[in-house]
């Protein structure tokens, strides 16, 4: 019997169907093939990226094992100072920035040994009020890093505060590791911290601040018998000629009664940041990192790859 006409309609739907399918499916895999080509394509980019962020690291702490080599003294002209333009690689460019940062209030002096120090605590009293900020975030931040966990001072905070609030937590009794562990401090906030980062470090020791690098407001606080106009005309003094030493920089002093213990003060740096930026393509890494410069090779005290 032969099939009528509906039948062989029904038959030539079908195959047209069975072939629009087909099409389809064969360009939903082409498009996935090209998404996963492109998946694979950015991977293998940012790993680039990523292993010249952490090439740039590296970079920085030969040009500081170098720098200490040649000299015994740093200052804003050195070679490991100057901002260079990016530099271009295959199909991106890398670029990297090595900052000093014992030139800053050292946030972690507040407590030495356990124990909150209240000289450091007025020195940094001192630096707060030129910045603007209330003198009780020191002895909040003091309360957080000492050993103990009783409040030590009308405007600190302990485990009791910390604990009473909606999402509660206990104090860290330990150093600051970095900056950002600020926003769990009692009273500190975006706008506090922002206007603090220019100002401060975070170290793990206690060393000397370099007069070379410090801002006017940082000496300022540090000697109590330096006005912020006294410390602003010793920033302008080391421009062009840095201090080569202590005695020099005490030299420059613009009044004779000014008083400093001389081991608060330095012209070498043993800590700095470095902070480098590597881009592949459409992948970009940026990578963050704290050095310690020693004898030989500067260490790696703590890195952020992102």
């Amino acid at each position: 019997m032969k099939p009528s006409h509906h039948q062989r309609g029904v038959a030539i739907i079908m195959v047209l169907l069975i072939v629009a399918l087909a099409t389809v499916l064969a360009t939903y895999l082409a498009q996935q093939q090209q998404l996963w080509q492109r998946q694979v394509e950015s991977q293998f980019d940012r790993a680039q990226a990523r292993r010249l962020g952490v090439a740039g690291i590296d970079w920085a702490r030969a040009v500081l094992a170098d720098d200490a080599r040649a000299n015994t003294t740093d200052n804003d002209s050195e070679m490991w100072a100057l901002r260079l333009p990016a530099m271009p690689v295959d199909n991106g460019e890398v670029i990297g920035v090595i900052e000093d940062r014992q030139g800053l209030f050292n946030l972690n002096n507040l407590v030495r040994n356990g124990q909150s120090s209240a000289p450091d605590i007025a020195q940094f009293q001192r630096l707060l009020g030129l910045l603007g900020l209330p003198g009780d975030l020191a002895l909040a931040l003091a309360d957080w890093m000492d050993s103990d966990s009783d409040t030590q001072y009308p405007g600190g905070a302990e485990d009791a505060y910390y604990l009473s609030l909606p999402q509660p937590y206990r104090s860290a009794n330990r150093q600051l590791v970095e900056l950002g562990e600020l926003s769990r401090v009692k009273g500190f906030d975006g706008p506090s911290i922002e206007r603090l980062r220019p100002f401060v470090s975070v170290l793990p020791l206690s060393q000397p601040v370099n007069v070379n690098f410090a801002p006017a407001e940082v000496l300022s606080a540090m000697i109590p018998d330096m006005n912020l106009s006294n410390a602003r005309m010793m920033v302008q003094q080391r421009r062009g000629k840095p201090y080569s030493d202590v005695a020099d920089f005490k030299q420059r002093f613009p009044r004779n009664d000014i008083e400093i213990n001389d081991m608060d003060f330095s012209v070498t740096s043993n800590f700095f940041w470095v902070t480098g930026r590597a881009r592949v393509a459409n992948s970009q890494v940026t990578t963050q990192a704290l050095l310690q410069r020693s004898a030989g090779w500067p260490m790696v005290v703590w890195q952020s790859i992102q």
